[in-house]
């Protein structure tokens, strides 16, 4: 029952952040930030929230800057929305998914790649016996 809990309150924190993401805050250093999960401890005194940034690098260290400037502000947000007695302290982590997605992408091509060489080595191949190397039964001759 408290992990049914969990859920639902780390789905509305996120649908409140996103939205509010969305309409924008006033600080020109957050870039095109995306709301991937968000993680409520057993107690629900402490929320992670996970997010990803589209652009390179300084991108992300500027959207970082930005979303832990606006923490308290965003808190407050949640907590004036959710209505519980305790609001969560919100803590943002940037996601390393597409990273990871785009690393195994690269392992997965080089996969790949690896069978297309086995396949076309296997089809030039010749047996080293005979093709047929299974002992079949012998076949009684009808001479009687």
């Amino acid at each position: 029952m408290a992990g049914e809990r969990q859920a639902r309150l780390a789905d509305r924190i996120r649908v409140l952040i996103a939205e509010r993401l969305e309409k924008g805050l006033r600080d020109p250093r957050l870039g095109f930030v995306t709301i991937t999960d968000v993680r409520v401890t057993g107690d629900l005194q402490h929320a992670s929230v996970f997010y990803t940034v589209y652009g390179d690098d300084q991108a992300r260290s500027d959207s970082s800057a930005a979303l832990a400037a606006a923490t308290g502000m965003l808190r407050r947000e949640v907590g004036r929305q959710l209505g519980i007695r305790l609001t969560p302290s919100l803590e943002f982590i940037l996601d390393g998914l597409p990273e990871n997605a785009g690393h195994i992408e690269d392992l997965l091509r080089e996969a790949r790649e690896r069978d297309a060489a086995v396949a076309g080595i296997a089809a030039s191949g010749t047996y080293a016996g005979e093709s047929d190397p299974y002992v079949k039964p012998r076949e009684d001759d009808d001479e009687d």
